[in-house]
């Protein structure tokens, strides 16, 4: 990383308490620190290497010029905002740790980014990527297959994040005649989710089958050798299945999480209980649900109601 010994000390404590003391997720950390390796080299470039007193130096147009930069390579909206909530995360470490205040970063607003919406998967075929069947023609082990289904059972009947899943150790095995399950959610928060049981019945099914040992301590879901099984082996079950039932590249593992929360929605869910199901932080996460149920209810509407969409002659008033 770009900077002088002392600032490449200070990244790295600050990298080190944003995984410790705010809890936050590996890949969150990640990305932290390299937007501010990506700022660091960006600035050595302009005006040489980075030191402490030289960010605490910064005007806001050196701010704005790395944006720009970003930009000009392609870089969209989201990810200019996370950099910049990265860089203001570092630049309140420093300020907590007695080292100057970096007010340039302040001063420069986040750009405008049009949050998107959820993309569900209509009920039929979130049901179906369920199924151990689908892939019955398939040449892997049934074991395999009993697994990768308990997976998505958990990701559409319980509304997990694939990370919460495969985070289940053996001894928190959601099985038949068990109410709910807790998960460890972002930022290490736990929360408690209803099990159907269908889900556990799936669960129960895979662990009959596994060939592999799974001590209580160790993870519930385990890959073809027995060790702990990767997110990717799941994303490339569901790219395979989406193919088969003809879904677009939206049919994704998290897309089912998303359809666990549209159609409890669309069933009349209560939006402050559907928000704690999924662990989201803000109610204003979760209010994005019904911005695609209103839309689902205006696309119905477009297309069934016979003067939806059509453009008529004015009726003439009455003589």
């Amino acid at each position: 990383m770009p900077g002088d010994a002392r600032l490449r000390a200070i990244a790295h404590a600050w990298s080190v308490s944003l995984a410790r003391e705010r809890r936050m997720a590996q890949n969150t950390v990640a990305a932290y620190e390299r937007d501010l390796r990506q700022f660091l080299t960006h600035l050595d470039a302009r005006l040489g290497t980075p030191t402490i007193p030289a960010l605490v130096a910064l005007k806001p147009r050196d701010v704005r010029a790395f944006m720009a930069a970003r930009r000009a390579d392609a870089v969209g909206g989201r990810s200019l905002m996370r950099a910049l909530a990265g860089l203001r995360s570092f630049a309140k470490y420093l300020e907590r740790e007695g080292h100057g205040t970096v007010a340039a970063l302040g001063a420069v607003r986040a750009p405008k980014v049009a949050r998107r919406l959820p993309r569900p998967l209509p009920i039929a075929a979130a049901r179906a990527l369920t199924e151990a069947s689908l892939r019955m023609d398939e040449d892997r082990a049934p074991w395999v297959l009993m697994r990768d289904a308990a997976v998505l059972a958990l990701l559409y009947g319980a509304g997990l994040r694939i990370s919460e899943a495969l985070g289940l150790a053996r001894r928190d095995a959601p099985l038949p005649g068990t109410d709910a399950v807790t998960v460890t959610g972002k930022g290490a928060k736990e929360r408690m989710v209803p099990v159907l049981p269908l889900v556990a019945d799936a669960v129960a099914a895979y662990l009959a089958a596994c060939p592999h040992p799974l001590p209580s301590e160790g993870p519930l879901f385990v890959g073809a050798r027995g060790g702990p099984l990767s997110p990717r082996i799941i994303q490339y079950v569901v790219a395979r299945a989406r193919g088969a039932l003809g879904l677009p590249d939206s049919a994704t593992p998290h897309a089912l999480r998303h359809s666990f929360a549209s159609h409890l929605l669309a069933r009349q869910g209560e939006l402050r209980a559907i928000q704690e199901l999924l662990g989201h932080a803000s109610l204003s996460t979760t209010q994005l649900y019904t911005k695609v149920d209103a839309a689902r209810l205006m696309s119905a509407f477009d297309a069934t109601h016979p003067r939806a969409g059509r453009t008529t002659a004015p009726i003439p008033p009455r003589a």
